[in-house]
């Protein structure tokens, strides 16, 4: 099975939120999926929740994977979070005007699965999404059709893929 990977090392800094959402949104358009497109919502809504638990919960340094199902491939959108942190992910209730505790509630909501596991010395928290590639029967059109198998932003095409 042909999937596009695409990964992203995030610091320990809120700032990096925005920057995986934006990255996000690049690698998305690379693959001629539109920021407009529900996909592209979802999943930069997603990426934020992940991405921002790991800041603010874990505290270190975190790895950000992004799997689409490559051309005629039908499956499921990936989204993966991973960290340094042993602590499990909680799943809270913001009342009124709570400033936290919405996270994984809209990651369970807008997801078809969630879950974690450990791995290492830390965890790794994901989302998945089913059918839901861009263009025909569930394709990630472009991406393929530009030669990409899969994409690191640490290592360059087909590089090393952290753990």
């Amino acid at each position: 099975m042909r999937v596009l990977q695409m990964q992203l090392e995030i610091g320990a800094d809120p700032a990096e939120v925005g920057r995986a959402r934006r990255w996000v949104r690049a690698r998305l358009a690379d693959c001629g999926i539109g920021g407009d497109e529900a996909l592209a919502e979802t999943l930069l809504l997603l990426v934020s929740e992940l991405v921002t638990n790991a800041v603010v919960h874990a505290g270190t340094p975190s790895v950000l994977r992004v799997l689409l199902p490559g051309r005629q491939i039908p499956g499921a959108v990936r989204v993966e979070v991973a960290d340094m942190s042993t602590c499990p992910p909680r799943k809270r209730h913001a009342y009124g005007e709570d400033t936290g505790g919405r996270g994984l509630e809209l990651v369970s909501g807008l997801a078809d699965r969630w879950g974690w596991q450990r791995e290492g010395l830390g965890k790794r928290i994901w989302c998945e999404l089913d059918g839901a590639a861009a263009g025909p029967a569930g394709q990630a059109a472009g991406c393929e059709a530009a030669g990409r198998e899969s994409f690191s932003a640490v290592g360059g095409p087909n590089g090393p893929v952290p753990a």
